[in-house]
């Protein structure tokens, strides 16, 4: 590896992210029905990624929010967030369950396994016992 000895802060120089400030703003706004809704906005040289975590975090089955980037009058960096409504709440629990199922299934048939070589093990300990 050819080493071009730079500094720290030549290194950083001209790289887009990861060096400065990100973060998020919300704002209160009213939508077209009159419901008070949130506006998040990320900034700073990574903006997407916030936008991404955003999204992510609200978005879990147990938070009630709802994310919108579609939502008209909304600049790029911008999200709707609104109350989740009972059956998207229960689409998402369903969704999580359908990813899950087969981890939860390998876990499954890794615990009867073991319990089964537990069993197997006692039994032969057992039998073991009264020979000696």
């Amino acid at each position: 590896m050819a080493d071009l000895h730079l500094t720290e802060a030549q290194q950083k120089e001209g790289r887009p992210g990861r060096h400065e400030t990100d973060g998020f703003a919300l704002r209160q706004h009213h939508d077209e029905t009159g419901t008070l809704v949130v506006i998040a906005g990320a900034y700073g040289p990574d903006w997407f990624v916030t936008m991404r975590e955003i999204r992510h975090r609200l978005e879990q089955p147990y938070v009630k929010c709802t994310v919108l980037s579609d939502a008209p009058g909304l600049n790029d960096h911008e999200v709707l967030v609104r109350w989740a409504t009972s059956q998207e709440l229960v689409n998402r629990k369903r969704a999580q369950a359908q990813a899950q199922a087969p981890l939860v299934a390998l876990l499954r048939q890794q615990d009867a396994a073991a319990k089964a070589a537990a069993e197997r093990q006692a039994l032969e300990d057992a039998g073991q016992s009264s020979l000696w």
